[in-house]
């Protein structure tokens, strides 16, 4: 509740930071200390200490699960911040509404991780899509930033139209939007075809959000044709707040139709690491590489929601962490390099050999390379999936894909060390240096060490 109030509250702010305050160094100075705010807010709360006290009940309910996302998609987000701020500045002029979309798309992602009505999921996942849809098109003279904008616009409202018929079916048939009150099974161990069809409906509109196949055809245009600096947040954060909104809904709502969903689920984890791996393998270019990669990732992520156990939560938590940490270091860097195909890498840890450094830790941690902490996280999702004792084969397609992955993430490690090339990076300031060691060093030391990070689900 804390971070809740005070992302909007500082969402506003930055509004009107735009208007009074000329100065771009200030501006980012005021977000980064605004979401540094968010982070000890939210932590304060993690640890028992609310400072506003509204009664939230059968809307929202905040618990260490979901309150410990939230601090690990702020605290992404303030690294976010400070290794990619700047380059927010060369997107357009208007740096601090930049900011203020930013931190009402947190507003979102709290939303969505904490809802328990089904109307506070609908809300949070169009206060996370409205501004995205913005900030895909903030590169106004660039042809192709226009047309994602346009086409993450015209796919995410016909997915939302899908929802809310979902939502629709599900109310009717319940007569009820809090998702604790529902119960899905009648007498006889039977369910309504109408609920399944609200189920199904729900099903894919997340899909669609999450980019799983067959719903991710949007993902690869959107991701490549938006300015490359909100890209880095796209895929991260607000990606794994929409894993977080699935766990609820499918944990609470639809519990008890484990046996329906469950094989639709496996279906879609199997199109989803083919389709996002092997298309990968396939690209010219790092950053369109690394939107399918995201796909492959979600196909992981997914796992969650076909084990359903203690295992899969820690799972997702880790994953979470590796995923937006290494992601955010990548992009970071791509969005200093003026050619983004692989032989635009080439040479780059002879010209600046701490961007390649940095760069190649978090590909190895996307990879799923032991001592890092995207290995842990494959491997407490894989763990999930044998504790079920269903669809063993699923695993070792899993293994199989991760495999795969490994050879277009060396790629890029290959051309940085490996062959020659000019220097095709801006270089990179001190304090966004520093930011990038920081996030390799938490990769490593949380992949070696997790319980730092596990425990606060607990204690």
């Amino acid at each position: 509740m804390n971070a809740l109030l005070l992302s909007a509250i500082l969402g506003v702010v930055m509004m009107f930071t735009g208007i009074l305050v000329k100065k771009n160094a200030t501006i980012k100075a005021v977000a980064i200390a605004g979401m540094a705010l968010l982070f000890v807010a939210n932590w304060m709360e993690l640890k028992g200490t609310r400072l506003f006290n509204f009664d939230i009940s059968g809307f929202m309910s905040f618990n260490n699960f979901n309150l410990l996302f939230i601090a690990i998609a702020i605290f992404s987000t303030v690294l976010y911040f400070l290794v990619s701020a700047g380059e927010m500045q060369k997107v357009g002029n208007n740096y601090a509404e930049y900011f203020a979309l930013i931190f009402f798309i947190i507003c979102g992602v709290i939303l969505v991780a904490t809802f328990k009505s089904l109307l506070i999921l609908f809300l949070g996942i169009e206060i996370i899509t409205i501004p995205l849809y913005i900030l895909a098109g903030a590169d106004k003279k660039n042809l192709k930033s226009n047309e994602a904008s346009l086409k993450y616009l015209l796919m995410g409202s016909f997915s939302t139209g899908v929802m809310l018929m979902g939502i629709a079916l599900i109310y009717g048939s319940q007569g009820t939007f809090a998702v604790d009150n529902m119960k899905f099974v009648l007498e006889g161990g039977k369910t309504s075809n109408l609920q399944i069809a609200g189920m199904l409906m729900l099903l894919f509109s997340m899909a669609f959000k999450a980019s799983i196949a067959p719903f991710h055809f949007w993902t690869p245009d959107v991701y490549d044709g938006s300015p490359t600096v909100f890209t880095s947040f796209m895929a991260t954060v607000v990606k794994a707040a929409v894993f977080i909104g699935f766990i609820r809904l499918f944990e609470n709502t639809f519990g008890t139709l484990n046996q329906t969903w469950q094989l639709w689920i496996a279906v879609m984890i199997v199109a989803t690491l083919f389709i996002g791996n092997i298309t990968a393998t396939f690209q010219q270019s790092v950053k369109r590489m690394l939107a399918y990669s995201s796909i492959a990732q979600a196909g992981f992520m997914l796992f969650v929601f076909f084990s359903m156990n203690e295992a899969a939560y820690e799972g997702l938590i880790i994953y979470a962490t590796a995923y937006c940490l290494a992601t955010i270091g990548v992009f970071a860097v791509i969005a200093k390099m003026a050619d983004y195909s692989f032989d635009g890498f080439n040479g780059l840890a002879k010209h600046q050999p701490l961007l390649a450094l940095t760069t190649t830790i978090c590909l190895l941690s996307l990879a799923g390379i032991p001592l890092t902490l995207g290995f842990l996280g494959k491997f407490y999702m894989l763990k999930a999936a044998v504790l079920t004792g269903k669809y063993i084969w699923l695993v070792v397609f899993a293994v199989l894909m991760a495999a795969i992955s490994a050879y277009y993430y060396f790629r890029v490690i290959q051309a940085m060390y490996f062959k020659n090339g000019p220097d095709n990076s801006t270089g990179a300031t001190p304090l966004e240096k520093y930011t990038l060691v920081a996030i390799c060093i938490i990769l490593i030391v949380l992949g070696m060490f997790p319980g730092l990070l596990l425990n606060h689900l607990y204690f």
